[in-house]
């Protein structure tokens, strides 16, 4: 999955008006614990293992989407089977691009059972359709039942930072969460690294722009050259003000 550029996370966390092309992770159907799908920009989604999903056609937002069973799903449970369905049938909703029909789908399965792929889901759907507090709250509550998931905290972390009220403090803090349970994910360390630039930690978003480029992101190397050249002219201001005091 490709990540939107650093210069639009940058813009949002300084609470300019950018494009909406923002990069989310969806999940789609199977349990949280399974690695997620990698698909095209931007949300991340969960699919059947291992197989991609195609992206919906009119779709230019992140993406990875979750699955229908859970580690306690039962076949002889009939509210767990009825709520799996309305997963399943909510996902194929979304990989159609009918967003709306997802959500109400969606939002069926989350009333049967609550589980965290379910609510995974319908936050995807309310970012897509910019109902950016709906789809924090969906994304909050389903990080309550599964905190380990880093595709979750990076949606968030997107949904806090492309709201209309801007906070790159609260997407600062889950794209550390995310960081740390996927050290190696050079897309977070990436949008983690233009968030902290956009804040003024230059230090530690040039360690997390390093990070994402030997990881395999190339575009990083400007960025890196970028935020050395802003350390470096900081250092000099800070020499030249010590030398006149």
């Amino acid at each position: 999955m490709k990540l939107q550029t650093a210069s639009v996370w940058a813009a949002r966390a300084r609470g300019l008006q950018t494009p909406s092309t923002t990069q989310v992770r969806i999940i789609a159907r199977r349990p949280l614990s399974s690695r997620a799908v990698r698909l095209c920009p931007p949300v991340r989604v969960a699919s059947r293992r291992g197989i991609p999903v195609p992206c919906p056609s009119n779709s230019n937002i992140p993406r990875r989407w979750a699955t229908s069973t859970t580690p306690h799903s039962t076949a002889s449970d009939p509210a767990e089977v009825e709520a799996m369905q309305c997963l399943e049938e909510g996902t194929r909703k979304l990989e159609e691009g009918d967003v709306q029909g997802a959500k109400e789908l969606y939002k069926r399965s989350v009333e049967i059972k609550r589980n965290a792929s379910s609510l995974f889901n319908l936050g995807v759907t309310h970012y897509h359709l910019k109902e950016f507090d709906d789809a924090i709250s969906a994304w909050n509550e389903s990080i309550a039942l599964q905190p380990a998931s880093a595709d979750a905290h990076t949606n968030l972390a997107s949904a806090y930072i492309i709201s209309p009220v801007s906070r790159p403090d609260l997407a600062l803090h889950h794209l550390h969460i995310a960081a740390s349970l996927s050290p190696e994910d050079p897309e977070i360390a990436f949008n983690l690294a233009a968030v902290l630039e956009a804040t003024g930690q230059l230090e530690e978003a040039l360690e997390y722009y390093k990070r994402s480029k030997e990881n395999g992101v190339d575009r990083a190397a400007i960025h890196i050259r970028n935020v050395s050249a802003k350390i470096l002219g900081k250092q000099m201001q800070a020499a030249e003000a010590q030398d006149k005091s």
